[in-house]
């Protein structure tokens, strides 16, 4: 008789730590030595949702040195990821902890402070939505949302339950990028002119996608979640930062939502137009242009992939110079533009030296973090306006203010996407 999925996770959880999967989760402040905790001064109880590729090479590995923190769940619908996630906290000197691959267990223990959400993209807003409904700070993986209408109710969300949201667009911690938004805002190197993006490609989806059995221990509908039912197939569901699920407008926005929401939240950023944005996408092919592009109301034009440059993610040409800039370096022409320091007078961006200890100190503090919701949104909006101009092949003209395409009934209408019962949208009253 073929085992039971629930059987499988406790049997699995067993066998390498001991915690017991997909059971519900107590683990109370005693536990932890810190039933009297003081929220200023205590460890912050940290969930993990989704515990792939981002998580495992980097969240769970940071949150989980960091003084400050005290996992206490880990949570995925795969069961060797869960396996792997806790393996990766034991080597933290955070041995046992639990795990499941119900979410909502997470968002219901009461030691859970704050969530980390590393799920695929298409589960990023329901996600954070419903951990600020109950009370939990979250960090939210890039891009926040699927759609523009989610990004909408996340940021709504926030506002009616004043938590802490950070968006994982760690360039802003960067300080190279830093710098190059301050040399921007300050006009260093004059009008600007225009802005590259160096966003790379995806292969296509599988023409013949080879479908097969469900993996004994996966919970595949849940994993589809809000999209569309497909028959379940490996490269569907594969955690691969050169494909898999990336490869799919189901799940994401293909490289204008995994690229895309890095750079273009720099621009955003550089430009100070964090509560804004463009005002029309062009498709490649358009005016006969090879390159994907979006325009500013002033003009200012932002191209996807048009130079070739390796050396660099950005470049920013204005009329006395330009600065190339990427995670490892900036170089700036005239070269004694690097040199500039803003001055009491000058403009200068806020200064974030590490995104994770920014999102804790914003935790303890109740300050905002360097990309709240806000931001993200209007960022993800970039990322979703792209793709449908990419998808219909045609322009797409957008009124950053009522936050709605104009002139266009199709393109408005992919402003959301159909929902599959029972996976609907939280609501905060």
């Amino acid at each position: 008789m073929k085992e039971s999925r629930r059987a499988f996770l406790k049997r699995t959880a067993a066998a390498s730590t001991g915690a017991f999967l997909g059971a519900p989760l107590i683990v109370r402040s005693d536990t932890l030595g810190n039933s009297k905790k003081d929220a200023a001064n205590s460890r912050i109880g940290i969930g993990f949702i989704g515990t792939g590729l981002i998580a495992t090479g980097n969240h769970l590995k940071n949150f989980g040195s960091n003084k400050a923190v005290q996992p206490i769940v880990v949570c995925d619908v795969k069961p060797e990821q869960l396996l792997r996630a806790q393996e990766v906290l034991r080597k933290k000197k955070h041995p046992n902890v639990p795990g499941t691959a119900d979410y909502f267990e997470v968002l219901e223990n009461p030691d859970v402070d704050a969530v980390l959400v590393a799920t695929p993209d298409h589960w990023h807003a329901a996600i954070a939505i419903e951990a600020m409904k109950r009370g939990k700070d979250v960090y939210v993986e890039k891009p926040m949302t699927l759609t523009i209408e989610e990004g909408k109710a996340l940021v709504e969300a926030q506002e009616k339950t004043q938590r802490i949201v950070q968006v994982g667009s760690q360039q802003r911690s960067t300080v190279y990028f830093r710098i190059a938004a301050n040399l921007v805002r300050n006009g260093v190197i004059g009008e600007l002119k225009e802005i590259d993006c160096r966003l790379g490609s995806f292969p296509q989806p599988p023409a013949q996608e080879v479908t097969g059995p469900v993996p004994d221990g996966f919970d595949y509908d849940r994993w589809l979640g809000p999209t569309p039912f497909f028959e379940y197939s490996d490269h569907r569901v594969l955690g691969d930062y050169s494909g898999g699920w990336r490869c799919y407008w189901d799940y994401g926005g293909r490289k204008n939502g995994d690229w895309g929401a890095h750079h273009y939240d720099i621009v955003q950023w550089a430009l100070g137009r964090d509560d804004t944005g463009p005002v029309e996408f062009l498709p490649a092919g358009f005016d006969g242009s090879d390159f994907h592009r979006f325009r500013y109301a002033d003009g200012l034009t932002v191209w996807r992939d048009r130079e070739p440059d390796a050396e660099h993610m950005i470049r920013f040409t204005g009329t006395d110079g330009e600065i190339l800039v990427s995670r490892v370096s900036i170089q700036t022409s005239p070269a004694e533009l690097r040199g500039f320091r803003p001055g009491p007078n000058d403009i200068t961006v806020e200064e974030s030296k590490n995104h994770v200890r920014n999102f804790l100190n914003s935790v303890k503090n109740r300050k905002s973090t360097i990309c709240p919701s806000a931001v993200g949104h209007r960022t993800a909006t970039i990322c979703h306006l792209a793709s449908i101009a990419e998808r219909l092949n045609r322009p797409v003209v957008w009124d950053p203010v009522a936050e709605q395409v104009l002139g266009d009934p199709e393109a408005a209408s992919m402003q959301d996407r159909p929902r599959r019962a029972g996976y609907e949208l939280p609501q905060v009253g």
